[in-house]
């Protein structure tokens, strides 16, 4: 896709921002957010839809403008490359270019080290222009992962398996961005390496949300942008475990993984919990790609939490704080810089 390619944008239209007031619903005044979507091919438009779903429930009337970006350097197959070509904006297009707020996600490890992914020369291009060029951003997952490695050097460890389920998190700090939630809530998880809180606090960042099994859940880094990263996956739908379990079932028995995944922690009920153990049994002894068609149904009720209310309280407040970005003098500035900015044009078009 060119740079001079039509932005393909949404304003989401849902209830009042507050009750007491209205904001004005012209397309002019309407918050812009940009989605820099990395996931996987079979994830890529899920996570759109997640995150479409999640913005226009937290919207609460509040006008916002999706714009869809994508780092070429992510490895696609040709097809899903050009439905990228077709629907995302070439992000070199926004190098000069202010945006309220910018979500950026993960995407699956490739490389032994994230500084040997071909993304990251472009991913650490992106982090110098969204401090620069938004009120906050959203580092999501291994994005978070990267984004700290590049500003601070923070390495990521290695869990011994996958940490996949739901946990309950609790809040651990005062912030504008958590003021009002509950002292603690559930939150989906599904990663292979995390971050370490000391190392985190010995550079200045502020954790927001921690439990025992994932660690620093939540946290953030104030510079000229919020940025907040997120270990978790607040955006996920009711089944998207449910979806990367089967998925990781699916490749044990094709022979793409030697280990057999353990069943996300928390996230189903008992009945079904013992079902998923004996179809383990099951594939351990019969180990064939043909078995995977046989993977037992899920039923909606099996999963026993629901984490959506926290989730789009949460947002709620997170484009609460864009908007009021729009009217602080030091946030207004930031919106009207027209120097010191990153250069993204070497980033390339989609292909």
């Amino acid at each position: 896709m060119t740079t001079g390619s039509l932005v393909r944008e949404k304003t989401i239209d849902t209830k009042p921002f507050t009750r007491k007031s209205r904001l004005p619903p012209s397309d002019r005044d309407a918050l812009v957010i940009g989605l820099v979507n990395n996931m996987p091919d079979a994830a890529l438009e899920s996570t759109e839809k997640q995150f479409r779903d999640l913005l226009g429930a937290a919207s609460f009337g509040l006008p916002v403008r999706l714009r869809l970006l994508a780092l070429p350097e992510v490895r696609r197959s040709d097809a899903r490359r050009a439905q990228i070509a077709e629907r995302y904006e070439d992000i070199a297009a926004v190098a000069d270019e202010h945006m309220d707020g910018l979500i950026v996600t993960g995407t699956e490890p490739r490389a032994p080290s994230l500084r040997e992914e071909p993304f990251w020369p472009a991913l650490g291009r992106l982090v110098d222009w969204a401090d620069e060029h938004t009120v906050s951003t959203i580092w999501s997952c291994l994005a978070a992962h990267a984004a700290v490695l590049y500003l601070d050097g923070i390495e990521r460890h290695a869990f011994p398996s996958k940490l996949s389920g739901i946990f309950k998190c609790e809040k651990s700090a005062d912030h504008d961005l958590v003021e009002g939630q509950p002292s603690e809530w559930f939150v989906p998880h599904s990663r292979y390496n995390g971050l370490a809180e000391d190392m985190l606090a010995a550079q200045g960042y502020r954790i927001l949300l921690r439990s025992p099994e994932t660690g620093p859940d939540m946290f953030v880094r104030q510079s000229r942008s919020l940025f907040l990263f997120l270990q978790g996956h607040p955006e996920y739908d009711r089944h998207a475990l449910h979806r990367e379990y089967r998925r990781d079932v699916g490749r044990f028995l094709g022979g793409r993984s030697e280990r057999y995944p353990e069943i996300p922690h928390g996230y189903f009920d008992a009945e079904t919990t013992g079902i998923l153990a004996e179809f383990r049994a099951r594939a351990l002894r019969n180990r064939c790609p043909e078995l995977v068609r046989e993977f037992p149904a899920i039923a909606d009720a099996a999963v026993v939490h629901n984490w959506s209310a926290a989730a789009i309280a949460f947002y709620r407040r997170w484009l609460a704080y864009l908007y009021a970005g729009r009217t602080r003098p030091e946030l207004r500035r930031l919106r009207s810089r027209s120097s010191h900015r990153p250069n993204l044009a070497d980033m390339g078009g989609v292909a």
